[in-house]
């Protein structure tokens, strides 16, 4: 999944403003002599989540020099992402994987028990067929930028390459990227107890008079195409869904989409989105997000406490959505920000398609009533 990203000024001028996307479709197969060095800027503003992987990616290229490790490490990559702390390529490339998975960890704001957080995967499907002939895959980091203009990528002798960031190369190439699945869930984890901590969540469901209580549930939901870099991975969907707690204070749940895995696409998830029996008003909104492998959780716990504490309760609804956005840290509007869309208002009566603000995607949504045991 990689959802239309926007930048800080988009945003100033209105998050209801109408964006234009292109389509997505796959990659086209590069030309014979586009895996030469190309002209292209190298890519910028990279974060310590990037500068981490690029540096283990050309200690991984290195390693695939000695034949036998190759072709353990091709066969193992098309079957699946390979973990990098466990693969064993050589010592001086595992002492690197340990590092990198360290400073990654730290970067992302999760503690070190979180264990393993990198893999090794192949570039694109279409390249399995050619991996299995070659004997000189390129390895490349998956890039936080969604503006890059070219793919670094580094051959087992040394010699880095900077390929088209739109059209495969010939070569096949190998991708160090973050396990963003299980960073997210680690990391979310970790905003949850923090957000319970200062009473900002809703821990047990209020327990109510008429025998059960009005939720929203997305019947189906759609994320704009993005025409992205083929070295980028899966991306991994969450929402900040916020309201007037029972008690006057602003609170917050985090809701994840895992299964909103490709752009341009409509999933039909059946998934209850908002549970109303915790909020004092009918009212509550929904902020999406996006972790493309650089979210910082640490960072997100801090900046939604920080704004959910400056909502006062006047008697009517406050919406939530621009308090959480002004919240969040400045990092998260260069290069590649993590915000997706957002929907204001929804209600125990929210029915039929929901566009989102930012005009990235659309929900179709329905009242339902959950039935007390």
């Amino acid at each position: 999944m990689r959802p239309r990203s926007f930048r800080l000024g988009l945003l100033s001028l209105g998050l209801a403003a109408t964006t234009l996307m292109a389509s997505t479709a796959t990659p086209a197969q590069a030309s014979p002599d586009s895996t030469r060095q190309l002209t292209l800027a190298a890519p910028s503003g990279v974060g310590p989540v990037f500068s981490a992987t690029d540096r283990l990616a050309r200690q991984v290229a290195g390693a695939l020099a000695d034949p036998a490790t190759r072709d353990r490490v091709v066969a193992a990559v098309t079957a699946g992402p390979v973990d990098l702390l466990t693969a064993r390529l050589n010592a001086r490339t595992d002492r690197g994987a340990q590092s990198a998975n360290a400073a990654v960890l730290a970067a992302k704001g999760l503690p070190a028990a979180t264990g393993s957080v990198l893999q090794l995967r192949l570039g694109h499907q279409d390249m399995a067929a050619e991996l299995a002939r070659t004997e000189r895959p390129l390895v490349a980091a998956a890039s936080t930028d969604d503006a890059m203009t070219g793919v670094v990528a580094y051959e087992p002798a040394g010699a880095q390459l900077l390929l088209d960031p739109v059209r495969l190369p010939e070569r096949p190439v190998l991708v160090v990227e973050v396990n963003v699945a299980k960073a997210m869930q680690r990391g979310l984890a970790q905003v949850r107890q923090e957000l319970t901590a200062r009473r900002l969540t809703s821990v047990t469901s209020a327990v109510t008079t008429q025998g059960g209580y009005w939720a929203t549930k997305v019947n189906a939901i759609r994320l704009n195409n993005d025409q992205e870099p083929w070295v980028k991975g899966s991306a991994e969907i969450f929402n900040v869904v916020g309201g007037t707690g029972l008690d006057g204070k602003a609170t917050v749940n985090i809701v994840e989409m895992p299964y909103l895995d490709n752009d341009g696409t409509v999933y039909y998830p059946n998934q209850l989105l908002v549970h109303f029996n915790n909020y004092k008003y009918n009212l509550a909104d929904v902020v999406m997000w996006e972790d493309d492998g650089d979210t910082n959780y640490r960072d997100l716990a801090t900046a939604l406490i920080t704004a959910l504490l400056t909502v006062v309760d006047y008697g009517t609804y406050t919406p939530l959505v621009t308090a959480i956005i002004n919240a969040m840290p400045a990092s998260w509007w260069t290069d590649d920000p993590d915000y997706v869309d957002s929907w204001y208002t929804l209600s125990t009566g929210s029915s039929g398609r929901l566009n989102g603000a930012a005009a990235n995607g659309w929900m179709d949504v329905a009242p339902y009533w959950v039935q007390q045991f």
